[in-house]
């Protein structure tokens, strides 16, 4: 029976456990700055063969793009049970270390990043360093160094990193939006482990969506450069570059029947990356500007449905109470097919444009009103219906204050350890139902013994896809309780 085919996520693919590799596949839900030092001459390596026809010479591009790209090594520690099976199974459920103990164990996933700035910034995808409690970088000299993580955006699966290091080679960013169907491209990265691997394909399709992603709230950014250049497990987060050696594209992902490649490989494009490294850098989070609608791709069936003459567009579905295009007079049943001058035919084109710009920012809108073209000038805002900056969230989200648990009641209770809510106010906790007083013992399956701990919890979860805390626990009069916490929020473009 012929295979199903799949789409992988590249990096964190090769988890090596016990000296053991294996390819992890995604099954489901998976600015306009230069920030490099010297610009690149942008030229086309080709000469002409003796034949008549044109060969491209790629050894300048590869000679200028491998020594920016670097080996990602993040190590995730889980907690395993471990020691005696003597105690009480269900008192070793929900208190621990009752005749039972966490062993930490180890997962390492291999993965690639390009170096951006001579002062040690590197851009990769965030599912490369996901929940990494440990990221070791490599240079292709075979340095290595430890990597501070500066932000992420599972949005875009974008993720920024800095090392502790000076007058490193460095590739300049591109234009992605130059990028022509057939154009030759490089891919450089580390598959399999693999250092300095550099392929070579054409661009097969752009603005490609191809459902991968699960972003914040649900909302995902997927406008991928589509090309046949060979990439494989361990080159995600690694660069896409053109003839000139200038970056155009971050490697995240490939269709495949096996996990490897066999099919197409895809690449977020320059355009989104650099808007959103500015933004990781300057910020610690991104200011993601939305329209204020809600919208949807246009096919024969929906054109026939709401009697369109237009196959090529994104259709007004709703329009969205304190959102910019509400105040720009858009309407619902409206065709939007330009943004600034530039064409969009499809959703995934025009998320590509408006990731561009952050809340504040004035943008025109062309739309296709029936018989009639109207262009709107619009006000981008955030998701919370203003222009203001957006902080990058923590523990604050949970709306609660702790302590840890004293001794005394850590014997009444015959527990350990423990982080006790010594205030509730509006916020993430309220909403689920924890009370004051409350003891938590353990968040999704990790004991929990200080602030500092939650703090780092928290942070991780909201830089992860599982924005969820299942949190074990009990009241002081022994009372044992369970809550689950959704820290994702919802929102529209």
């Amino acid at each position: 029976m012929e295979k199903r085919k799949r789409i992988s996520i590249l990096a964190g693919v090769a988890i090596i456990l016990n000296l053991t590799l294996s390819v992890v596949a995604l099954a489901h839900t998976c600015s306009e700055k230069h920030l490099a030092g010297n610009e690149f001459p942008a030229r086309s390596n080709q000469i002409m063969s003796v034949s008549g026809g044109v060969e491209t010479d790629f050894t300048i591009a590869a000679e200028k793009a491998v020594n920016a790209v670097v080996h990602i090594k993040s190590t995730v520690m889980r907690q395993v049970y471990g020691g005696s099976s003597f105690g009480d199974p269900f008192l070793d459920f929900f208190f621990g270390d009752r005749g039972r103990h966490y062993s930490p164990q180890p997962q390492v996933g291999m993965g690639s990043g390009v170096i951006i700035s001579n002062d040690g910034y590197i851009v990769t995808n965030n599912h490369v360093i996901e929940s990494a409690d440990d990221i070791e970088v490599t240079l292709n000299d075979k340095r290595s160094f430890k990597a501070k993580l500066i932000g992420v955006d599972p949005v875009t699966d974008i993720a920024l990193l800095k090392i502790d290091a000076s007058n490193l080679p460095t590739i300049s960013f591109g234009d992605s939006d130059k990028l022509r169907i057939g154009e030759w491209v490089l891919a450089v990265g580390n598959p399999f482990n693999l250092t300095s691997t550099v392929t070579a394909g054409i661009v097969s399709a752009k603005a490609r969506n191809i459902n991968i992603l699960s972003g914040a709230g649900g909302m995902k950014i997927e406008s991928f450069i589509q090309t046949d250049a060979a990439v494989n497990p361990g080159n995600s987060g690694g660069a896409l570059v053109n003839t000139s050696g200038e970056l155009v594209g971050i490697n995240t992902a490939i269709a495949s029947q096996t996990g490897n490649y066999t099919g197409y490989s895809f690449a977020v494009p320059v355009s989104i990356v650099s808007k959103v490294v500015s933004d990781l850098k300057e910020y610690g989070v991104v200011q993601r500007a939305v329209l204020g609608i809600n919208i949807m791709d246009i096919n024969s069936q929906l054109a026939k449905e709401k009697d369109l003459d237009i196959l090529e567009g994104i259709y007004v579905e709703n329009v969205l109470e304190k959102g910019g295009a509400k105040e720009a007079g858009i309407r619902q049943g409206d065709v939007i097919i330009g943004i600034n001058g530039t064409k969009v035919k499809s959703v995934s084109e025009l998320l590509e444009q408006v990731s561009r710009y952050r809340p504040g920012d004035k943008i025109s809108i062309k739309v296709e009103r029936g018989k009639e073209i109207k262009d709107f000038n619009l006000t981008l805002k955030n998701k919370q219906g203003n222009t203001d900056i957006t902080k990058e969230e923590g523990i604050e989200i949970l709306g609660a204050k702790f302590k840890e648990v004293g001794s005394d009641l850590k014997k009444q209770l015959g527990i350990n350890y423990g982080l006790q809510v010594t205030e509730i106010s509006q916020g993430r906790f309220q909403s689920a139902g924890i009370r004051k007083g409350f003891i938590i013992l353990k968040i999704n399956d990790q004991p929990v013994r200080s602030q500092e701990e939650i703090e780092a919890i928290t942070r991780k979860l909201l830089n992860s896809e599982e924005k969820a805390m299942f949190i074990i626990g009990a009241y002081p009069n022994g009372k044992v309780a369970y809550y689950a916490v959704n820290l994702s929020e919802d929102g529209g473009l």
